[in-house]
C-alpha cells in the first residue's frame, strides 16, 4: 500500500497514522474502537486496523476488552508519550483537540477549520500554518465561544481564530469571504460526541 507523507508534519507516514494518533494521544481520557477511529478520521477499516496495530506493537495504545469490543487508549506511561504527544498537538491538534471545546456550546450546527491548516491537511503545499482559522455556523453565546477559542489557544500553543456566522448567511452566496471559504479545503468538525 502506497501512502503520502503528511503536508502538516511530514515525520509522520500519513495522515492516517497522525489522526489516529491525534485523537487518542491528545484526549487520552477518551476510548475509541477501530471502528469508530476509522469513522473519525475518514479512512477505511483496513487501513485503521494496520495503522492502531504499528502503534500497539510499540507500545503507545493500551487496548480494554469492554464486551465483544475492543477500546484503544493512549499507553500515558509510554516513555514515548509526552514528546510525541507534543508534535501531535502542533501538527494534528486542532481537528483532535477543537471538538471537544466547541461540542457542549449551544447553537452550534456545524464547525469547519480552514485556511492554511485545512490547506496543507488537503495536501496544498506551503509554509506550515501558523494559526487555526475556525468558522462556526449557528448562534452560540459569543462569551461561549470567546472562551473555547482561549482555552484552544493554551492547548494548541497558537492563535486560534473562531468566526461565527449565521446557517442563513452560510447558505447565502452573497459574501465573498463565505464564498471563498465554501471554495477552498476545510476540515468539519465532528461535534455530536466532542470526539
Amino acid at each position: 500500500m502506497n501512502t503520502t507523507a503528511s503536508r502538516l508534519a511530514p515525520i509522520f507516514r500519513s495522515d492516517t497514522q497522525a489522526e489516529i494518533m491525534a485523537r487518542l494521544l491528545l484526549n487520552p481520557d477518551r476510548s475509541h474502537t477501530i471502528a469508530e477511529l476509522a469513522r473519525l478520521v475518514g479512512a477505511s477499516y483496513a487501513s485503521a486496523h494496520r495503522e492502531i496495530q504499528r502503534l500497539l506493537e510499540i507500545g503507545l495504545l493500551t487496548p480494554e476488552r469492554v464486551g465483544q469490543a475492543v477500546r484503544l487508549c493512549a499507553n500515558q506511561a509510554d516513555p514515548a508519550y509526552g514528546p510525541i504527544t507534543e508534535l501531535l498537538r502542533l501538527s494534528y491538534g486542532p481537528a483532535a483537540i477543537l471538538p471537544k471545546l466547541l461540542a457542549g456550546i449551544p447553537g452550534i450546527e456545524e464547525a469547519y477549520i480552514y485556511g492554511s491548516w485545512a490547506a496543507r491537511r488537503a495536501g496544498e503545499p506551503g509554509s506550515p500554518p501558523g494559526d487555526i482559522d475556525v468558522l462556526v455556523i449557528g448562534n452560540p453565546p459569543r462569551g461561549a465561544i470567546n472562551e473555547a477559542a482561549q482555552e484552544a489557544e493554551r492547548a494548541l500553543g497558537r492563535e486560534v481564530n473562531l468566526r461565527t456566522v449565521t446557517p442563513e448567511a452560510w447558505q447565502a452566496s452573497d459574501d465573498l469571504f463565505l464564498r471563498t471559504v465554501r471554495k477552498r479545503p476545510r476540515v468539519r468538525l465532528e461535534l455530536e460526541d466532542g470526539t
